[in-house]
């Protein structure tokens, strides 16, 4: 694996929890909570925007921390993060995690 495929991995765990979440036959669907609440579909449509921002900077900020690029908590330190064929995946990690949540690839 490479640290771009790494940071793919990332991007499809988002995608696969913002469908889930707004899916009402998801496993792991929130619609019939946020319907309970009485939410219009305009208010859905702000939660589903919030929510993907929430994921984007979390999982960003969990990449940037494994890259020592960012805090995890409260210590920033650099991991040395390998795939299990023990293929170095942490250095580069920022730059694909920053392209793919925040840039072209968003």
């Amino acid at each position: 694996m490479t640290s771009e495929e790494f940071v793919q991995e990332f991007v499809h765990l988002k995608k696969f929890l913002e469908g889930g979440y707004f899916d009402p036959s998801s496993d792991i669907s929130r619609v019939s909570v946020l319907k309970d609440a009485k939410l219009t579909e305009a208010q859905i449509d702000v939660v589903k925007t919030f929510v993907s921002a929430a994921l984007t900077d979390a999982l960003y900020t969990v990449l940037l921390g494994l890259d020592g690029a960012a805090s995890i908590g409260t210590n920033q330190v650099l991991y040395r993060l390998c795939d299990e064929g023990q293929n170095l995946l942490s250095g580069n990690i920022e730059s694909y995690a920053w392209e793919y949540f925040h840039g072209d690839h968003a």
